[in-house]
């Protein structure tokens, strides 16, 4: 495109502009009509240079193109040309349409457009409101929905938000159940009834009953018996009576899954117990589903019509997966036509329990050829054999998280004794022994995720070992059988040399020195991890400004960061030691944990460096003062979570974050000062969903704790020192937060004392611990927690609380999640490791812990000689 001057100097000022297409956008949408860039190369070039900020830029500003009479520009082709044709077509001629929205919106992002975002915007908006006459089709939406998360575009965002829950039935919910409705987990569904019901109501001043009614029949197209649990015990909070229904369903499933399906056969409702899965899928989601076994996963790839005989032959063979479930299995390969499903990228069947992993693999062979991503975290029934045997079956899997939670035990606890036992195993099928070595086959493992795998030793790691040719992240923290030498600082030095490409580098708590770190040169890294380490800045600086897209740094605890090194470089007339300055060259930080090194701070020194945080903690070493802590939420806009260790904290600070900082969703208080009062608590804050409490408010009582359920959502909960709290509280915390996953409590006055009824009923609870509550706790109490709370993974108890003589031991355990039970007593105690304390005996200080873990393979019981 030629842009011809005036008068004589026309031929000499003339500018080609030549624009390549070097997009693959799937937004691109053919034109409604033809372009002539020959008709706009003889317009006047003065529209695009005012209208464009990038055309500005680059025709009239300081870049070297500016000077040149030849401009090549990189874009979306059809996105560009939309963009001349607004620019230079006469207004009346011009219209924005379904076909060419998202390419005027995409040039007009691109070409800094402002004129035509405007436009783009109220067309959208205008498009959105006037739904009774035309409905915009639901693909339109989530098209358009799909590029405003990809760019940023907010506004498109919020109305997109609105649109679906205005118009939620007529959009997404015809009156005849679509087949082909393509949801990651039956919860999205649910969520979005009961989501779309909630606005309808508060835009109705008298909302009738009938009508709401009507409405929530919609919940008849959701399968409940796949909701998660956690998720269902949730929806007691605001839709009780449906909420509870839903909760009991999946608890019924729990007892006895298999009479369910095989009624549910004899009846002709199987379906209702299928999970959907469509040739549109990609995302199979059924984490925390504990009532979901293998059975579940075998019957909804089946096809509908076959034989009532053979479906009950699956639910009984894989409900408990037995020598049977082999002969089914090569039944269903050669003999039955099962359903594929190509689109299907990811499984996650974290906290599944009941699923029996190698038949669950063969399930994943059978059904999805292109899977890539499988999860399975928190599921103490996956075995390394099993491991072994999805790399036999699945080579084209690259992506593996097998997660358990850490343990509580590590090398720096003096440990007084420890045992352990076998788990009673149920007798393995051969067909889930591995045949040969899994090096035989082509693998594409790049990232595997171990942690917590305390079953795994280094003859297992021997045998993945062929993965070193696909695999670029490995995690085996915690991984305590697994021996090496790695820990100390020759070894770091040797590994500092050899992972310069490296992009995540945590030493957390390893023997780093300054020499180690000052042999990494690196320049690749986006996250480092040096807490609780010994290096200074002599090292650290240097790696912060050679590693500009650095956008995760955590130094806690680095004590040597405080102290002034004359051997640090000077850089524009400021030593290294001023930690912020070299911090703030980077620019890019999401992430940041301080602690020593970080003081003193000032505003000035925060506002450019951390306006992207979306994650701070500031500990022991760092002092924020109020005024900096007030202006955090204008600080960093995107501030989701915010621990504060040994701070100085007001009333206003505590307020101001709640009120202001829109986007947080977690707030730790821990040990620090101050004069706050129930005032600071007193704010709604619908985006929070952690806090942690501990030693702040010893004025809280259940007036206070009821305030801050109507105030804010929660799924942790973790007070300490609350001591005016008494068993009436309980009731506050369940009714409050039905859907809590994590509830800790220590030293808060007489909680338990009449018992912990209240609290098993938040059937979602995942975490719990209760020490120093109150002496009412039965010594049935870990069997009833076990057993009443089926996602149940770790338990901490005080021997102080308990109302006899100690707690029993749990049972049997198989096809539960519990991970650890850690049982602390005090020093006053006698007798038994597990006896309590007499009446009017001293302040108990605590002695030592009883731990019981769970690994795949056995139960290891563990006395440490300190409080865990």
């Amino acid at each position: 495109m030629a842009f011809p001057g005036d008068g004589e100097h026309a031929a000499a000022d003339a500018v080609v502009l030549e624009i390549t297409d070097t997009s693959s956008s799937p937004y691109a949408r053919t034109p409604s009509a033809p372009v002539s860039i020959s008709d706009l190369a003889r317009l006047d070039p003065l529209p695009l240079i005012e209208s464009s900020s990038y055309f500005r830029a680059l025709l009239g500003g300081s870049f070297s193109e500016s000077g040149r009479d030849y401009v090549q520009v990189g874009c979306n082709l059809e996105a560009a040309v939309q963009v001349l044709r607004y620019l230079f077509q006469p207004s009346d001629s011009f219209t924005i349409t379904h076909d060419n929205f998202l390419a005027l919106l995409e040039g007009a992002l691109f070409l800094a457009v402002e004129s035509l975002l405007l436009e783009c915007e109220r067309w959208f908006s205008t498009m959105a409101s006037q739904t009774s006459a035309m409905p915009v089709p639901l693909d339109f939406i989530i098209e358009v929905w799909h590029f405003a998360q990809e760019h940023g575009v907010t506004f498109v965002q919020d109305i997109c938000l609105e649109y679906l829950a205005q118009n939620f039935v007529g959009t997404c919910c015809p009156k005849e159940e679509n087949n082909f409705l393509s949801l990651s987990s039956e919860k999205q569904l649910c969520e979005a009834i009961l989501y779309w019901v909630s606005e309808n109501m508060k835009t109705s001043e008298q909302p009738n009953p009938n009508s709401v009614d009507g409405h929530l029949f919609l919940l008849s197209k959701v399968k409940v018996c796949l909701l998660p649990l956690g998720f269902a015990t949730g929806t007691k909070r605001h839709w009780f009576d449906i909420g509870n229904k839903i909760v009991c369903t999946i608890l019924d499933l729990l007892k006895d899954s298999m009479s369910t399906l095989l009624d549910a056969i004899s009846d002709g409702s199987l379906e209702r117990y299928c999970i959907r899965i469509t040739e549109y899928s990609e995302n199979i989601m059924l984490s925390g589903c504990p009532q979901i076994t293998t059975a579940f996963l075998y019957i909804s790839v089946l096809p509908t019509d076959l034989d009532v005989s053979f479906k009950r032959r699956i639910v009984t063979s894989y409900t408990k997966v037995d020598h049977q479930s082999s002969t089914l299995y090569d039944e269903l390969e050669e003999a039955v036509e099962t359903l594929s499903f190509r689109n299907v990228h990811m499984v996650d069947l974290s906290k599944c329990p009941n699923v029996h992993f190698g038949a669950a693999v063969d399930w994943l062979k059978l059904a999805f050829p292109q899977l890539r991503i499988f999860r399975a975290s928190h599921c103490l029934s996956f075995q390394f054999d099993d491991l072994l045997y999805l790399l036999l079956r699945c080579p084209w899997i690259n992506e593996i998280d097998i997660t358990i939670d850490t343990s509580t035990i590590t090398p720096k606890h003096s440990i007084v004794s420890s045992s352990s036992d076998i788990l009673r195993k149920v007798k393995p099928n051969p067909r889930y022994r591995i045949q040969y070595a899994p090096c035989d086959r082509q693998l594409n493992i790049s990232r595997l995720t171990l942690e917590g795998r305390s079953d795994i030793d280094d003859v297992d790691l021997l045998e993945i070992s062929v993965l070193k040719n696909s695999l670029c992240y490995i995690n085996i923290r915690n991984c305590s059988l697994l021996t090496d030498d790695g820990l100390d600082s020759a070894a770091l030095s040797h590994l500092m040399d050899i992972i310069n490409i490296t992009k995540i580098l945590c030493l957390r708590e390893t023997s780093l020195t300054d020499g180690a770190l000052c042999r990494f040169f690196g320049s690749s890294l986006e996250c480092l991890d040096v807490s609780e380490t010994v290096i200074s800045m002599v090292s650290l600086a240097p790696v912060i400004q050679r590693n500009y897209k650095l956008n995760c740094l955590k130094t806690a605890g680095c004590r040597g960061l405080v102290f002034e090194c004359d051997k640090v470089e000077h850089i524009g007339g400021n030593k290294y030691g001023d930690f912020l300055q070299v911090v703030g060259s980077t620019n890019c930080l999401e992430e940041v944990e301080m602690g020593w090194g970080f003081c003193p701070i000032q505003i000035e020194d925060v506002v450019p460096s951390f306006s992207n945080v979306r994650k701070m903690t500031v500990g022991l070493g760092t002092a924020l003062a109020e005024n900096v802590l007030c202006a955090l939420p204008v600080i960093c806009p995107f501030l989701e979570s915010l621990i504060l260790r040994f701070q100085v904290i007001s009333d206003r600070v505590v307020r101001n974050l709640l009120e202001s900082a829109m986007n947080l969703e977690v707030l730790c208080l821990h040990y620090c000062l101050g004069s706050l009062t129930s005032l600071s608590i007193q704010t709604k804050a619908p985006a929070l969903r952690i806090l942690r409490l501990q030693r702040v408010t010893p004025w809280m009582t259940n007036d206070d704790l009821t305030i801050l359920t109507e105030n804010c959502n929660l799924v942790e909960l973790s007070l300490s020192g609350c001591k005016l709290l008494d068993s009436n509280s309980q009731d506050i915390i369940s009714s409050g937060w039905p859907n809590l996953a994590i509830l800790h409590l220590e030293e808060c006055g007489q909680v338990t004392i009449e018992g912990v009824s209240s609290i098993l009923n938040c059937k979602g609870l995942e975490d719990v611990l209760l020490r120093h509550t109150g002496r009412g706790i039965g010594r049935s109490i870990i069997d009833d927690a076990i057993r009443e709370l089926p996602l149940l993974r770790k338990l901490a108890l005080d021997l102080c609380d308990a109302c006899e003589d100690g707690y029993d031991s749990p049972n049997e355990v198989e096809g539960k999640m519990i991970r650890s039970v850690r049982m602390s007593r005090c020093k006053t105690l006698r007798g038994s490791c597990l006896g309590v304390p007499r009446e009017g005996s001293s302040k108990p200080v605590h002695k030592d812990t009883v731990v019981l873990e769970w690994s795949s393979r056995r139960i290891t019981t563990t006395i440490v000689q300190e409080r865990l």
